[in-house]
């Protein structure tokens, strides 16, 4: 009985239990079911309004399409109405154009016909005055004729005198400028420039100096002055090469100082080459007021002295212009005296009648033009500038600048004074830098060996050490297309950095 007790005991433990458990489920379950469905009713309920707003959308969406449709329709009833009023408008200017058309020929055929009323009319008039007067039109004028010089016999004997007096005056005049032109045959002798200057060396062994280092000073050099330094056997002398006179003689001032001072190095030689060119100008100036001094010029503007000063490194056709100048205002003044005209006047027209090639090189133009601007400039008479601006032309206006074309043609055509080769050779190597200065980054140019080679120097911030390659095939080949010269040019492109400080 007591084993039963707990059995039992535990059967109703477990019967309890397990329909506890069931409740427990049975309810998990039922809220479970109900949050299912509270929650499709949700999903549904957004569905709905989705969709509402699906439509709601669509509906805008076309509303917005109408009003575009209709106000494109608008534009381009618009534009249509535009094009027909624009096409009727036309028509209307053609319409117009084609009566005034009508018109004109209308008018035109009037004008032709009153001209034909107008000559038969005049025909018929001159036709009755020969029936009047019993005289042909030629008879009429013959008699007339006649009757005139009778009566003007006196009158007709001043104007011929009158006549005569401005021939003979016009006779004379013609005259001088017939011996000015036989004045233009003369030929005597001349020199010519050259090329190159000698320069002498106290002894041989300045050359390794002036040379320098792997050719450090050399190179300098060539590069500031833009000369060729030609070095050989002969002893104790190198040659100064280049086709301009004023870069030779900067160089040769800067060797002389170099010399003198004895430490040849890049950083001195770029010194007194600055140096030179202030002495050159100094000397410049002192040529421009000997030159003047010999002329017997006063009164010139100091600017104008250096201009002529830049003359004496000049050459035109291998003659330099200065000397040329100075042998033109005497030769015109002579002629002067011997023609009657004013010799001081003559010798001023003569002595500046090439004074714009001092300055051609860097100016645009043609020598006599800038010639007549600088003498402007400076307030010299306009005779003087006048014969600067007219000395080349075929027939020019003054006899004074006839006189100055005769002692310019007798200076030059002198045997041996001028060589067309020479001033070929110089335009050629002018050329030959002008076409490698267009390019971008280069700073000097120079031509050496006789055009045979070109060097450019480059600014290395500007030009890299692969554009200057690139530099120097653009550069053959512009001279390729664009200039005519014999055999082979060689493009030297040089590309260096130098870096200086000081210590103190």
């Amino acid at each position: 009985m007591e084993i039963l007790l707990p059995i039992l005991a535990a059967a109703i433990g477990i019967y309890v239990g397990y329909i506890w458990r069931k409740q427990t489920a049975q309810a998990k379950a039922n809220s479970i079911e109900a949050l299912a469905e509270k929650r499709l009713i949700e999903v549904k309920n957004k569905e709905q309004n989705i969709i509402l707003k699906a439509k709601e959308q669509a509906i805008q969406t076309i509303d917005e399409a109408k009003k575009e449709e209709e106000a494109r329709r608008k534009d381009i009833e618009n534009t249509r109405k535009r094009l027909e009023n624009r096409e009727s408008l036309f028509d209307k200017k053609i319409i117009d154009f084609d009566n005034r058309k009508v018109k004109l020929e209308e008018k035109a055929k009037q004008i032709q016909d009153i001209k034909v009323k107008i000559d038969e009319a005049h025909n018929a008039a001159i036709k009755k005055l020969e029936e009047v007067a019993n005289y042909s039109k030629d008879e009429a004028k013959a008699v007339l004729l006649e009757k005139v010089e009778e009566e003007s016999k006196d009158d007709l004997l001043n104007f011929k005198m009158k006549l005569d007096q401005r021939t003979r005056e016009e006779i004379e005049e013609k005259a001088k400028s017939v011996i000015v032109g036989c004045m233009q045959r003369t030929a005597c002798n001349h020199a010519a420039e050259t090329t190159g200057t000698m320069f002498t060396l106290p002894s041989e062994e300045m050359k390794g100096r002036i040379i320098g280092k792997e050719g450090r000073n050399i190179k300098t050099i060539e590069k500031m002055t833009g000369c060729e330094l030609i070095i050989d056997e002969t002893p104790e002398m190198l040659v100064i090469s280049s086709f301009s006179p004023i870069r030779r003689k900067v160089c040769q001032l800067a060797l002389e100082k170099l010399i003198t001072d004895g430490r040849i190095q890049p950083a001195k030689i770029e010194e007194y080459i600055d140096a030179a060119k202030k002495d050159l100008a100094v000397d410049l100036r002192k040529s421009g007021e000997a030159a003047l001094q010999k002329m017997g010029i006063i009164g010139m503007d100091p600017k104008l002295v250096s201009i002529v000063g830049r003359l004496k490194y000049r050459t035109s056709y291998g003659q330099n212009v200065l000397n040329h100048s100075i042998e033109v205002g005497y030769l015109a003044g002579l002629m002067a005296e011997e023609v009657g005209m004013d010799p001081a006047k003559a010798r001023k027209g003569g002595f500046f009648h090439d004074i714009g090639k001092a300055i051609d090189h860097e100016t645009q133009g043609s020598h006599t033009e800038i010639g007549h601007t600088i003498l402007k400039k400076f307030n010299v008479d306009n005779d003087t500038a006048e014969v600067a601006l007219t000395h080349h032309d075929t027939n020019p206006p003054l006899l004074l600048t006839k006189l100055c074309m005769a002692a310019d043609a007798i200076s030059a055509s002198r045997v041996g004074a001028r060589r067309d080769t020479f001033e070929q050779y110089v335009a050629r190597l002018e050329e030959l830098e002008g076409t490698a200065k267009d390019f971008p980054g280069v700073d000097k140019v120079y031509a050496i060996q006789a055009g045979r080679e070109i060097r450019i120097f480059v600014n290395p911030k500007d030009i890299d050490d692969y554009q200057s390659y690139t530099l120097a095939k653009d550069i053959a080949r512009k001279i390729e297309s664009e200039l005519q010269y014999p055999g082979e040019i060689k493009v030297n492109v040089i590309r260096e950095s130098r870096t200086i400080e000081y210590a103190r």
